[in-house]
């Protein structure tokens, strides 16, 4: 009977420490952390530490100006693009149909036009590429493409609630993808975390 006890006891601190060193060695996330983005989306790549966005304006097809500020609270996909980019072109269809798959009080999608036209010129080129639901912004001055250290075009960012990029994409991407769709769906249901 001693020799079973002995046994049994054995195997359970075996099994504990299996558990444990298990436990030890496993990567340690933060609950609150967001959850990496899709193959998909494998241009978007993480901030290595999340910046304030700088607070700059660019005007909208109503005629006034706008700052990411007045998204705060939500998460913001800021993308920078001009009529002459052929990659910018071909991925505003897709961004207008993500637009229009999130809930947009969650997040919102902003794109911006920084070539040197009008707003309704900018709306108009929308409407002409199935690109529509995104709303016209402009920013002819190229100020958000000097905050943000842009480089290249089309350059998108993402914000979070609280004003910060987070993350930021050079290049285009698949931003309608139904894995795409579904990581912005459920990171704007964590905008409160």
């Amino acid at each position: 009977m001693q020799a079973r006890f002995r046994t049994i006891a054995i195997a359970a601190v075996l099994v504990a420490a299996a558990v444990a060193g298990a436990l030890y060695f496993m990567k340690r996330t933060p609950v609150h952390a967001p959850v990496a983005p899709p193959a998909a989306l494998a241009r978007l790549v993480p901030a290595k530490t999340p910046q304030i966005v700088p607070a700059v304006a660019f005007e909208g097809v109503d005629g006034r100006f706008h700052a990411l500020s007045e998204w705060k609270g939500r998460y913001v996909l800021l993308n920078l693009w001009a009529v002459w980019c052929a990659p910018c072109v071909k991925e505003l269809p897709a961004l207008a149909r993500l637009k229009a798959a999130v809930p947009k009080d969650g997040i919102e999608i902003v794109a911006v036009d920084v070539a040197r036209g009008t707003a309704q010129e900018a709306q108009a080129f929308l409407n002409s590429r199935n690109a529509a639901a995104l709303g016209a912004y402009i920013d002819p001055q190229l100020t958000l493409m000097r905050a943000f250290g842009a480089y290249g075009l089309p350059m998108t960012v993402l914000i979070d609630p609280k004003g910060r990029e987070i993350a930021r994409a050079m290049g285009p991407a698949d931003w309608d993808s139904p894995d795409a769709i579904a990581w912005f769906k459920a990171l704007g249901e964590r905008k409160g975390a």
